[in-house]
């Protein structure tokens, strides 16, 4: 099996979606010319061990995790040593906050002249705006930039370069239970994967099935998975809200199993085969067999009752998503509407009945800028592992905000030392 760094002008990139449905696991290789990025292989595994996205049972999810990545290494043909985890859980929080900082003048500037922005300028103030106090039990995972004001100009992306007086951040933060990341990596790390990154399953849908114009002018993205449901609000290039619901697909089954007395594993057979999220759109005649166990009766039911209950389900789950839509304060700026990724949008007709509900333009969302083997992965339930693809690369463009190189008491001495230069 070939080495993760065998050619030079290529660069292997490998990405872990947890998710509470499935583990997957894609490899692709990116083009350091053209960066292309090639898909060669992707492994999947039913999801064990895990509740809510916190690690309830050790040794399970590290099993499914094994499993998925040997998939993947054997169709694509390499070893997999390091990737980029994706998390997702109830308990992830996100907040909109601030930061400004006075523009140092350094010593050749003119008394009418304000210093020119550097990218320790903008350092400093993401530092600033990331200066929360948060509980003992919760870290910062991302600090994802909105937009910067300088001065009283605003809407800026890139500030370096540019003069003023005072800059001001604008960020959205979003927050993780500490022991939930360290629980997730120590798995991972288990079986030699080092782990490169952690990245909110939200966010990494969004990579790979948004466009920039989406960002732009405005889109929601929600990505249905097994538990839990991803709510990402986009406008002007930069996320405006997010949240996490603790309802997912799951729910749909679930109701399933108890309406027609049926196992949690038929009823998901009978849901992908059947079920409509609009019982409207299914059929009264067209009837089916339920499973029949020690020796019970048997029975049908037609697709058109069981789309009843799931149709019930389905606007529940349509109702809360429209809700936290809501909570953004821009939905009016929704110029693309909303985005359905995750396992949760392949169910029949929910595009039809999200436009209904949410009253909103509905689509759902696929991996994009992919080649290689992409009819495997070209559905809504691979948007998030695509996503960990490009994640090295939008880590790079959020340097030093998201991730930062130094240790922290490293960088805040070295703060220090630049803040006390400014006086002399």
């Amino acid at each position: 099996m070939k080495s993760i760094n065998v050619n030079t002008s290529t660069t292997l990139r490998v990405g872990l979606d947890i998710g509470s449905s499935f583990i997957s696991c894609a490899i692709a290789e990116k083009s350091n010319e053209t960066d292309e990025m090639k898909l060669m292989g992707i492994g999947r595994a039913p999801s064990a061990g895990l509740k809510n996205g916190s690690v309830v049972h050790r040794d399970k999810l590290m099993d499914a995790i094994e499993t998925a990545v040997k998939d993947a290494e054997l169709m694509s043909g390499h070893k997999v040593d390091k990737a980029v985890l994706s998390i997702s859980g109830v308990n992830i929080r996100s907040i909109n906050t601030q930061g400004a900082i006075a523009i140092q003048k350094s010593q050749h500037s003119s008394m009418f002249v304000e210093n020119e922005i550097t990218e320790n300028d903008v350092f400093r103030v993401m530092e600033m705006a990331r200066a929360l106090s948060l509980p003992p039990d919760r870290d910062i995972m991302h600090v994802l930039p909105q937009e910067y004001v300088i001065d009283t100009m605003d809407n800026i992306k890139d500030p370096v370069g540019m003069s003023g007086r005072r800059l001001e951040a604008k960020v959205h933060l979003i927050t993780v239970p500490s022991t939930a990341t360290k629980n997730l990596v120590n798995c991972a790390e288990e079986w030699g994967i080092q782990v490169e990154g952690l990245v909110f399953q939200g966010l990494a849908s969004g990579l790979t099935s948004l466009d920039s114009d989406e960002k732009e002018l405005g889109v929601a993205l929600i990505n249905i998975g097994g538990d839990t449901t991803e709510v990402v609000v986009y406008h002007n290039d930069g996320i405006r809200h997010s949240a996490v619901l603790g309802i997912g697909s799951n729910s749909i089954t679930n109701d399933i199993a108890v309406m027609l007395q049926i196992g949690m594993s038929e009823a998901e057979d009978i849901k992908i085969k059947y079920a409509s999220a609009k019982a409207s759109m299914s059929s009264t005649e067209l009837e089916f067999d339920l499973p029949v166990k020690n020796g019970g009766l048997a029975r049908k039911v037609s697709e058109h009752e069981l789309s009843r209950y799931v149709e019930a389900r389905a606007q529940e789950i349509l109702q809360l998503i429209a809700r936290e839509i809501q909570r953004a304060d821009i939905r009016e700026q929704l110029t693309y509407g909303v985005v359905l990724t995750g396992g949760g949008a392949q169910l029949r007709n929910i595009v039809p009945l999200a436009q209904e509900i949410l009253k909103m333009r509905v689509r759902l969302g696929i991996p994009k800028n992919l080649s290689g083997a992409v009819d495997i992965a070209s559905n809504p339930e691979h948007t998030a592992v695509i996503g960990l693809l490009h994640w090295n690369d939008v880590k790079a463009e959020l340097a030093p905000t998201d991730s930062p190189t130094k240790p922290t008491v490293e960088r805040a001495v070295n703060w220090l030392k630049t803040w006390i230069k400014g006086f002399y």
